[in-house]
């Protein structure tokens, strides 16, 4: 069983301003974000009442996450700045969290870093690194996704009061918090099925040495978090088959192909952070042999990870940490319409950033902390600068579609927020791209109509209005809309066929 270094109390004074650092450099970073409104679809998992929150919807089989949102409009009402002060704070209290993870871990490795500022420098490190991490900002910034910063700060809990278990002392204590926050985090989204195993590899890899060792110390421990396990099923049964792609063209060969993919370009997005995409859409491999060569590579690191657990290495554990926080979405299980989105790397980025930073600082030593503080003060301004995009949602969108041209749903959104800005026009070239995407897309079909109507261009308007099925309209609001704007421009015969064509529709119309 690893021992662990001797603690000078001390030290608690250093600690306490590295965290108070760290809080207040993400503070930094994330300071703009309290002037942006609510994105995309904020306003539906937010404020969306039964559809938001019931059987089917966007936060159902989630009850912790929509009693957070719940409380949110409680105190603060449903305008976008209290969500973002708790969103903020979430991130702020994770990152403490992560730095404690951090320096009490490599206080289970004496050899390694003998001396407390060789443990709390690199635990600083691997907070900055991650706390200012851009990659992060859609987990933060993004309203709707407080699941997966809310998930990650539990997560983080539960695995701090593991480590603190197991250093004695109020062990019984610290155990039963680890187990509590473990299954609060069930209740908040469904990554965090991979934390108890999470939990038994750290075990097994800082504290017992072995896997049948640590299940046999602590085996009512690990019976507690199994046991979330069940509580998570019976959260998602209720949830319906919210998110899943079976059966919505996707298989789980398919999709794990895709992830083989998704995993190499999350990598490189750790290192770089460019370009950060929103929504990056639904097709993002066209064939398995655009596939295979990146399949390798997720094979070999995949590969290199198993063998540094079983070699029992600190870097193994952090890169199977790295694939473990992933593997609830990015294995063959598919996640419908999204199978990359950059918030999933919240939790594994951490990994990564811990084993960045200790291992630089034990190259490196002190001559280290200049190049971690340049390299954490480059992420925070890119972050400070990404959060610029989200105050602006038409800044937002327009970003991603030039990143993502054919994503159809990014248009569509750019066309709404373009409509909603009074820019029509723009609006109009925007749906007239999602349908040259997708020809058949009623929705962006009538959003056309009313944007060339709005802009005055009214053969468009009505040309492609004679386009929509009758049986796709869901009412005669687009043919009055049309009639209006036909009368209004001197063109009465027309805007009498309009009606009439409303009146079909809808006979309790009236001009």
């Amino acid at each position: 069983m690893t021992t662990r270094a001797a603690e000078d109390p001390r030290d608690s004074r250093a600690v306490a301003l590295g965290a108070a650092g760290v809080a207040a450099a993400t503070l930094a970073a994330y300071a703009g974000t309290f002037r942006a409104p609510f994105i995309f679809d904020d306003r539906v998992w937010i404020l969306g009442g039964s559809v938001a929150h019931g059987p089917y919807g966007a936060t159902a089989g989630r009850p912790l996450l929509s009693l957070s949102f719940a409380l949110n409009r409680a105190v603060g009402g449903t305008g976008p700045l209290g969500f973002h002060i708790v969103n903020v704070a979430i991130h702020v209290a994770a990152s403490v969290v992560l730095l404690g993870i951090v320096r009490r871990t490599l206080c289970l490795l004496p050899g390694l870093f003998p001396r407390p500022v060789d443990r709390l420098a690199p635990a600083v490190g691997a907070a900055l690194l991650w706390a200012l991490h851009p990659i992060n900002t859609e987990a933060v910034t993004y309203i709707s996704q407080r699941s997966e910063s809310l998930a990650g700060l539990l997560c983080f809990v539960a695995l701090y009061a593991f480590i603190r278990a197991s250093g004695g002392g109020g062990r019984a204590g610290w155990l039963v918090l680890s187990a509590a926050t473990c299954a609060m985090g069930m209740a908040v989204k469904e990554t965090m099925a991979a934390v108890p195993l999470l939990i038994l590899l750290y075990d097994r890899t800082f504290v017992s040495g072995a896997f049948v060792r640590a299940l046999g110390e602590r085996g009512r421990y690990y019976l507690s978090l199994a046991l979330g396990w069940a509580l998570l099923g019976t959260l998602m049964s209720a949830a319906g088959p919210r998110g899943v792609g079976f059966g919505l063209g996707y298989t789980s060969l398919s999709y794990g192909l895709v992830e083989a993919w998704v995993i190499p370009h999350y990598l490189g997005l750790c290192a770089w952070p460019h370009p950060l995409v929103f929504d990056r859409g639904a097709d993002l491999v066209a064939s398995a042999r655009e596939t295979a060569p990146w399949a390798c590579v997720t094979a070999a690191a995949l590969g290199g990870a198993v063998l540094g657990v079983l070699r029992r290495s600190p870097a193994g554990f952090a890169w199977s940490a790295f694939f473990l926080a992933l593997a609830p979405s990015s294995t063959f299980v598919p996640v419908a319409f999204q199978p990359m989105a950059e918030h999933r790397l919240y939790v594994p980025l951490a990994a990564l950033a811990a084993l960045v930073s200790a291992s630089v600082w034990s190259l490196l030593g002190r001559r280290s902390a200049p190049l971690l503080l340049v390299a954490a003060a480059s992420l925070g301004v890119a972050a400070f600068l990404r959060n610029g995009d989200y105050r602006d949602p038409v800044i937002l969108w327009a970003d991603t579609v030039r990143h993502a041209p054919d994503n159809e749903r990014a248009r569509l959104a750019l066309a709404e927020c373009l409509s909603g800005a009074g820019r029509d026009a723009e609006a109009a070239g925007q749906y007239g791209e999602a349908l040259r995407i997708a020809p058949g897309d009623a929705d962006a079909r009538l959003g056309l109509v009313g944007a060339l109507v709005r802009a005055g261009r009214l053969d468009e308007a009505s040309a492609e209005l004679r386009m929509v099925s009758p049986s796709v309209l869901k009412g005669a609001d687009l043919h009055v809309l049309l009639a209006r704007a036909l009368d209004q421009a001197g063109r009465p015969a027309e805007a009498a066929a309009e009606f009439r064509r409303a009146a079909q529709i809808n006979p309790g119309v009236s001009p």
